[in-house]
């Protein structure tokens, strides 16, 4: 299975998110204070709110604009709200961070984002 580098784990602060650029949309990929890894597409099930500029807290996200939970793992929201976002596959190999095929070269999103594969990572 070929998987798609996007980066390396330091070029995430911990408790933080940097987004990519893929064919499903912005996904947002999240660092906890344990260096556990997830990825998500960057839109709230709620109102579409950038999860990427959330708080994350454990293995959960807080929605920046209206403060809903989401479990990193799942997508899911926490109850008593209803709604989950997409889970995209994300590894670590070797401090690489990879998303899971098939996803062609990523294009970079504004803001903060992870530097391309060979693009001075």
């Amino acid at each position: 299975m070929d998987w798609t580098a996007i980066g390396t784990l330091n070029d995430i602060p911990p408790l933080g998110a940097r987004t990519v650029e893929t064919p499903l949309g912005q996904v947002a990929v999240f660092r906890t204070a344990e260096d556990e890894v997830f990825a998500l597409i960057n839109k709230c099930p709620h109102k579409g709110g950038p999860l990427s500029e959330g708080i994350v807290s454990g293995r959960k996200v807080a929605c920046p604009l209206h403060n809903w939970v989401i479990d990193l793992n799942s997508g899911e929201a926490v109850a008593p709200d209803n709604g989950c976002t997409t889970v995209v596959p994300v590894k670590i190999e070797d401090g690489l961070l990879y998303l899971a095929p098939p996803l062609p070269p990523v294009a970079m999103a504004t803001g903060p984002s992870l530097p391309r594969e060979g693009g001075g990572v």
